[in-house]
């Protein structure tokens, strides 16, 4: 049987010595702790990097925006300038030749003008609604613009296509020997911009005996109010 001086030194060892449950919680304790400083300190690194990334995303907006702008900008510019370029080649006034490559009007015109026009392609007969209208005006080239015929000089022909004993002027209508198809004729064209606009035979009525046989899809027309200032216009010019 242990006598007191045991009981107090064991007591003491106790009092000294830490029980085996406290040596457990200190460990964990400080673990916890320094999990928490990593979560926090993780989740503190996120948050900034978060923030970073969403103040880059804010400042990127403006900027795509302003790129969206200068590029939509550019187009209309763009645009506005081919219309312009339109609008300066097609002129009932101006007389002066016209020097349009065939890829700049190829942009410009619809594709039966263009396939006429430039292509000297011919349209099917009776397609025009021109080869049989009776109205009082002026016809002028679909390219340019450029007067060619009066109303007064309009005949029946009975060939298919809009058909002109005389042009409005001789500089109006400028020619060319067209021996395809194995048959001799002569082209006529826009003395403005040389667009083809179909031939001339000698087998017209008086007075002068010829048949501008024209294809109407390369013919503008204005009725007589209309046409009768630009035509009065062009009285000096003809000869």
């Amino acid at each position: 049987m242990p006598g007191p001086h045991a009981f107090n030194r064991q007591h003491s060892l106790s009092k000294a010595r830490p029980s085996q449950g406290c040596t457990a919680v200190l460990p964990l304790s400080r673990t916890c702790f320094h999990i928490c400083l990593q979560v926090r300190s993780a989740a503190l690194f996120v948050n900034l990097d978060t923030s970073f990334a969403m103040n880059k995303f804010f400042l990127l907006i403006p900027l795509a925006l302003s790129l969206q702008f200068c590029t939509y900008s550019q187009a209309s510019k763009k645009t506005s300038m081919e219309s312009n370029n339109s609008d300066q080649a097609y002129s009932n006034k101006d007389t002066g030749k016209l020097n349009l490559s065939d890829a700049e009007l190829k942009k410009t015109l619809p594709a039966e003008v263009y396939y006429v026009a430039r292509q000297k392609g011919t349209e099917r007969p009776w397609s025009s609604p021109f080869e049989t209208m009776k109205d009082k005006g002026t016809f002028y080239c679909a390219v340019c613009g450029n007067a060619l015929f009066v109303s007064d000089a309009k005949f029946e022909s009975g060939c298919g296509w809009p058909s002109f004993y005389e042009p409005i002027s001789k500089g109006s209508i400028i020619y060319a020997p067209d021996n395809t198809l194995g048959m001799k004729r002569t082209e006529v064209m826009c003395g403005r911009c040389q667009s083809h606009l179909g031939h001339v035979f000698e087998d017209g009525p008086p007075p002068t005996g010829l048949r501008y046989c024209i294809n109407g899809v390369v013919l503008d027309f204005k009725k007589a109010q209309a046409a009768e200032k630009a035509f009065n216009e062009n009285l000096p010019n003809k000869q």
